[in-house]
C-alpha cells in the first residue's frame, strides 16, 4: 500500500474512532447534564458538589459505551489495569470539568441555572479533548500491528506474548 493509503485508512479510521467516541461521549453529556439539573433543582446539594456526583454517574455508562463499542477491538487482556487507568484519567477529567464550573459559581458568582448548564458543558468540552486523548493512549491501547495480524491458530501464539515458534500441522507437513 502507498504511502498516501495508508495514511488515507489511518485518517479514516481516527474519524471512526472520534465519531464513536462522540457518540458516547454524547450520550455522556446527556446524563450528566439531566443528573445535574435534577441534583440542582430538587436536592440541596450544592452546584458544585452535584456536578461532580452527575460526572461520575456519567463516567461509569461511559466506561460501559466505550469498552464495548467504541474500543471494543481493542486489547482486552489487562481489565483491571483498564479500569484503574479508566477511573484515574476520568478523575483527572472530573476535575479539569469541575474545575471550571467551580471557577464560575465561587470565583464569578455565576451560578443560576443557566450560568452553571453554559459552565458545566464548557468544562466537560475541555476535559473530552484530555479524555479523549488518554483513553486512546493509556487506557484502550491498540493492539501490535503484528497481534492484530495474527489470528488463531499457530501464529496466535504471538498474540499471547509468546514468542516460541510452533510449527504448522497441516496437509503441508504431512508426510507420506
Amino acid at each position: 500500500m502507498s504511502e498516501r493509503g495508508s495514511l488515507r485508512t489511518r485518517l479514516e479510521l481516527l474519524a471512526r474512532e472520534v465519531a464513536k467516541f462522540g457518540v458516547v461521549g454524547g450520550v455522556g453529556l446527556v446524563v450528566n447534564i439531566v443528573v445535574s439539573n435534577l441534583l440542582w433543582r430538587y436536592t440541596d446539594i450544592p452546584t458544585v458538589r452535584a456536578g461532580l456526583l452527575a460526572t461520575f454517574v456519567a463516567i461509569l455508562g461511559n466506561y460501559i459505551g466505550f469498552r464495548h463499542w467504541t474500543y471494543r477491538d481493542r486489547d482486552k487482556s489487562g481489565r483491571t489495569r483498564e479500569l484503574t487507568l479508566f477511573l484515574l484519567f476520568s478523575a483527572v477529567g472530573a476535575v479539569i470539568e469541575t474545575g471550571v464550573l467551580y471557577a464560575a459559581t465561587y470565583g464569578f458568582g455565576w451560578n443560576s441555572p443557566v450560568q452553571s448548564n453554559v459552565f458545566k458543558i464548557l468544562g466537560i468540552g475541555i476535559a473530552t479533548l484530555f479524555r479523549f486523548w488518554s483513553y486512546r493512549t493509556w487506557v484502550f491501547k491498540a493492539l501490535p500491528v503484528q497481534a492484530a495480524k495474527t489470528g488463531p491458530g499457530p501464529e496466535g501464539f504471538l498474540k499471547q506474548g509468546r514468542t516460541e515458534q510452533v510449527p504448522r500441522v497441516g496437509a503441508d507437513s504431512v508426510q507420506r
